[in-house]
């Protein structure tokens, strides 16, 4: 069996049995038939979230394993490998979540989105993977957003990556707030009408959620 990783997801154990995944002691399986039924492909979820694949030729039996070759480039081939990979994709779309924010804090401001607002992270931008925005269901405005990023993008001197949160506020408000400190201007964003805090621990999570508040209304 090929092992297979997502990198920066995180299985999600309801979304697999939802998906179709059959629970056997410690794992989750599923088959499918690929390409015209010639083959069958089997994924097995560990308790870990790891993944392990098979491909098996119906008629013979036999384990296929040239889709894992990517130097070969024949037509029947590369038919395999794309629909191997395909059903990959479908399965990390459908069955993990994103776990791009490994800080404990921002971990706890997802949750608390998710709680209070009933709202996920949107990834909009392929080139960046690593920034998301949150916006409200009804009016479809952005209300915060959530990036990684060097510390030198706020002005610091450093390169260290960090995860930041941006807020929508009043203008006079930001001025006397950001103090490059703990609140910085709003990086990605309009200066004027958003800032910037970094969520290591330096603002606390109450007031997070309070300024957080804040912003969702001013997205109405």
């Amino acid at each position: 069996m090929a092992m297979v990783t997502f990198k920066n997801s995180k299985v999600n154990f309801g979304k697999l049995t939802k998906f179709g995944f059959i629970k056997h002691d410690n794992e989750y399986i599923y088959q499918v038939p690929i390409v015209n039924q010639q083959f069958q492909m089997t994924v097995v979820v560990n308790q870990k979230g790891q993944l392990d694949t098979k491909v098996v030729d119906v008629e013979t039996k036999t384990e296929y394993v040239l889709h894992l070759q990517p130097n070969l480039t024949g037509k029947f081939v590369k038919q395999v490998a794309n629909e191997y990979q395909a059903f990959l994709d479908e399965i990390k779309a459908n069955c993990f979540d994103s776990d791009i924010f490994k800080t404990t804090q921002s971990k706890k401001v997802i949750a608390h989105v998710t709680s209070t607002f009933g709202d996920n992270l949107e990834f909009l931008w392929k080139n960046f993977p690593q920034y998301a925005i949150w916006r409200r269901n009804d009016t479809k405005k952005w209300y915060a957003l959530l990036l990684n990023v060097p510390k030198s993008k706020l002005g610091l001197d450093s390169d260290e990556i960090v995860t930041v949160m941006d807020f929508h506020g009043q203008p006079d408000e930001i001025v006397k707030l950001v103090d490059n400190q703990k609140y910085f201007t709003g990086y990605h964003m309009n200066k004027h009408s958003w800032y910037t805090i970094i969520l290591d621990g330096s603002v606390n999570n109450q007031e997070i959620f309070e300024r957080l508040q804040v912003s969702y209304d001013l997205a109405k």
